[in-house]
């Protein structure tokens, strides 16, 4: 793994300190779960904003709603 080296405030610091407290092997173990929490929230986030601007998009668009409309006739329900 790689290590990084970086700087954060004493609140941080005691938090990370706490990690047995929250169930955690080590201090990197818990960065790296908080990393890759931060990390799903932010893509969540994104594809939650893409989703609203095709949903716009469409809503918009009479033309791209036929379409749509056209290739769901014969799909059963």
């Amino acid at each position: 793994m790689q290590q990084a080296k970086f700087s954060i405030k004493e609140t941080q610091a005691h938090f990370i300190n706490d990690f047995k407290a929250y169930g955690f092997k080590d201090k990197s173990s818990l960065v790296r779960t908080a990393i890759n929490y931060f990390k799903n929230k932010l893509e969540l986030e994104n594809l939650k904003k893409s989703a609203e601007l095709y949903s716009e998009i469409y809503s918009e668009n009479d033309n791209l709603k036929k379409l749509t409309e056209t290739a769901l006739s014969g799909w059963p329900e």
